[in-house]
């Protein structure tokens, strides 16, 4: 089946690298024109991606240390009864596991060392239900932690911090003290060091610290468990099962999931995702705009092949539908192959990144400085689709003057001097 001419004519012109100097200028431009637009849809792509990559990793690690939603009293104090209150969660069918827990800000002290620390009081039966290290560690180091025994588990780094192992004794300082004749002194508790665990999250590597939940009743006289935490079938589903849970446990429950908890992470991650993609977008844009150039130089040059198909018969819609098929092919062609050099990058940056790192004898990610030593990605089809249509959106803006410019050629102007 034959092609509407507006495509031939309008694909002859993208090809027209021979006829003179002139005609291989314009082709040029328009080959740098389709390079810009790829190098900017590649590079948004890959930006994108890897800052998905990077959330999605610490997220992750986040989510091996932290249950998904958090049920709480609203008085700080200890629930009145945690395993009714967790009956009651678990008929939610979103939730799948249930443990107690306890968490209050401490001081521990080794020698002349002392740290700021949230000593979590879990159950270590329980604590398998509701999060990945506590499945990991649940026939290890939090095997030992026996109520009564007075055995802690630390944070790898809060132990590198501390200068302790296992089988050391640290020292608890609890918020508050107790009244002696003496006056006001702080609680002090000796613990067993019976293990350390790594979440490959420095925030909770070096600043938690696990015992048994009935330790931490007595050591901060709460009574028992102030709080439940639970897992959820699907973690992305937390705010609206939070929602759930909050409508169906009364008003005395304080319902908390993980995304309030780290709300100010996660906004951030995201104005800063947003904000970059709004850069790289203006890069494409710029690109994409560089097909106007391109054009007008075009119909300056064919001014008198357009007076000729007018001349033929041609209509002023047909001679703007030529040019705007030329615009329109240097930008699908330039998104198109954008898109694929950047998925190509996108799904190779765990072999492209260490190839670079080793041939430039550098480390763009000192795992002594940030929690993650490589270099992620995750290519999400919401960026990229978008990504692609703005391209061809912007690619089509750019032909719409040009075009119309050479829609109102004139024939015998054009013709005046041939």
């Amino acid at each position: 089946m034959a092609l509407p001419f507006e495509l031939q004519v309008g694909w002859r012109y993208i090809r027209a690298g021979r006829g003179g100097r002139r005609n291989a200028f314009i082709s040029f431009i328009s080959g740098a024109s389709m390079i810009g637009i790829a190098l900017g849809v590649m590079a948004l792509i890959v930006v994108l991606s890897v800052m998905n990559g990077f959330q999605k990793e610490v997220r992750d690690r986040m989510l091996n240390v932290i249950a998904h939603v958090e049920l709480l009293d609203y008085a700080g104090q200890a629930l009145p009864d945690w395993q009714a209150t967790a009956t009651k969660a678990r008929q939610n069918p979103a939730v799948i596991g249930a443990a107690p827990f306890i968490a209050t800000q401490s001081l521990i002290a080794r020698g002349d060392d002392m740290r700021g620390t949230v000593i979590r009081g879990i159950s270590p039966a329980d604590e398998a239900q509701v999060t990945a290290l506590g499945a990991q560690l649940k026939d290890g180091a939090f095997a030992r932690l026996q109520p009564g025994a007075w055995n802690i588990v630390l944070g790898a780094e809060l132990a590198r911090q501390l200068n302790v192992g296992e089988g050391d004794k640290i020292t608890v300082v609890a918020p508050g003290g107790q009244v002696t004749p003496a006056g006001v002194v702080p609680r002090l508790r000796a613990f067993n060091v019976v293990g350390t665990f790594s979440s490959g999250h420095y925030e909770y590597d070096s600043s938690l610290a696990l015992v048994h939940v009935d330790d931490a009743a007595k050591l901060y006289r709460t009574g028992g468990p102030t709080g439940v935490q639970l897992k959820l079938k699907d973690v992305h589903d937390a705010r609206r099962v939070a929602a759930d849970l909050a409508g169906s446990m009364g008003p005395e429950i304080l319902v908390r999931d993980w995304t309030r908890s780290n709300a100010v992470w996660f906004d951030a991650v995201q104005i800063e995702k947003r904000m970059m993609g709004i850069v790289l977008t203006l890069i494409v844009a710029v690109a994409a705009f560089n097909l106007v150039s391109t054009l007008v130089m075009t119909v300056t040059d064919k001014q008198s092949d357009i007076a000729i198909l007018r001349t033929l018969g041609a209509s002023p819609r047909s001679i703007m539908g030529i040019f705007i098929v030329q615009g329109a092919v240097s930008g699908v062609i330039g998104t198109l192959a954008g898109v694929a050099l950047g998925l190509l990058i996108a799904f190779n940056v765990d072999v492209i990144v260490p190839f670079i790192e080793h041939m430039l004898n550098v480390s763009f990610l000192p795992g002594s400085i940030y929690l993650i030593s490589q270099m992620p990605s995750d290519p999400q089809q919401a960026d990229i689709v978008p990504i692609a249509v703005t391209s061809l959106v912007l690619a089509f803006l750019a032909t719409l003057y040009p075009s119309w410019r050479a829609s109102r050629v004139q024939p015998a102007e054009a013709l005046r001097y041939e």
